[in-house]
């Protein structure tokens, strides 16, 4: 495993985001969602492509605060453009949300 010095770490801007709209993405080459998610007044609305459907039905996710990456480039999957990296724990084909304890404002930055 290749370690990280700490300016690589500040590099990484990991915010809180509520998702606001969440549908299904039959395109994706693995089961996913599209979700649109609000981070707060500076940094607004992010699009992102999220294999979590083995835990985590659409209506579910609605109002769910998630902890996402926002300054990865864009990323095309399938016909979809990926503005934003949701976080998550992976065994397997499951993938559980990293997300806050307690509500949190949208845009804190996570450090």
């Amino acid at each position: 495993m290749n370690k990280l010095s700490w300016t690589d770490f500040e590099k990484i801007d990991m915010r809180v985001g509520t998702v606001i709209h969440v549908t299904d993405f039959p395109e994706a080459k693995n089961p996913a969602y599209k979700l649109l998610i609000d981070f707060g007044k500076t940094i607004g609305v992010k699009k992102s492509s999220a294999q979590i459907t083995a835990l985590y039905k659409k209506e579910d996710l609605i109002n769910k605060q998630v902890i996402a990456v926002v300054n990865f480039p864009v990323k095309q999957i399938a016909n979809f453009m990926s503005e934003c990296l949701v976080l998550g724990a992976v065994c397997k084909n499951e993938v559980t949300l990293i997300h806050p304890n307690l509500v949190t404002e949208n845009g804190l930055r996570i450090s």
